[in-house]
């Protein structure tokens, strides 16, 4: 695995497209996210160039490591640590096959530990399970349970929750065993964007 990859903490997520994007993700990491996820859904290629390049760089140096969501040449493109697989896209050999050994390649396992379980034999760095609860940006997203979390214990790799994860909350996840909280809108939609990251970076030791 790649050598940027903690242990456990924040796993933030950014919103789509954003004037501020790079403002609101350094204040982010200096709030204590320690990992980063490029996420845009849309088709302007140049610009999620851009931007993954620009938080490439800023990522690098808060020795964070940047994931990019769904998009395999978009991360070797921009040297990313790695990228974040769902059920509809590259699988784990072919996405190791383009970034190497020592990237980090997760993959959405939704509500399955069957699917957590396949992940992991194929080399998956970590898996993520969720919406756990109900999710803003995902509103149709089904739904995983906080048994799912005790019952992946034993798979060897860190486990990520995702899915209308707020501070209040999110101590459920942590207590049930969840390595990394994913978040999007409670940290990016947050009108302190830094205040948020360390409420969700608090409830985990520091290293």
């Amino acid at each position: 695995m790649h050598s940027l990859f903690p242990s456990h903490g924040l796993y933030a997520i950014t919103d789509g497209p954003r004037t501020d994007l790079s403002a609101t993700v350094a204040q982010a990491l200096a709030g204590g996210a320690r990992v980063l996820q490029y996420r845009d859904k849309t088709a302007d290629a140049a610009r999620r160039h851009a931007e993954a390049a620009a938080l490439e760089q800023l990522c690098d140096t808060h020795t964070v490591p940047l994931i990019v969501n769904d998009d395999v040449a978009l991360a070797v493109a921009v040297r990313a640590a790695g990228v974040h697989l769902g059920r509809d896209d590259d699988d784990v050999a072919a996405a190791r096959a383009a970034l190497g050994a020592g990237a980090i390649i997760g993959v959405s396992c939704y509500d399955s530990l069957e699917r957590a379980r396949a992940a992991a034999a194929a080399g998956a760095d970590y898996v993520a399970f969720g919406a756990f609860f109900p999710s803003p940006t995902k509103p149709q997203a089904v739904r995983a349970s906080l048994d799912l979390l005790r019952q992946s214990a034993t798979l060897g790799v860190p486990r990520v929750a995702i899915g209308g994860i707020t501070p209040d909350n999110a101590p459920s996840l942590v207590e049930a065993g969840a390595d990394f909280l994913a978040v999007i809108s409670a940290v990016f939609a947050a009108p302190d964007v830094c205040a948020a990251a360390q409420r969700f970076a608090r409830l985990y030791p520091t290293d």
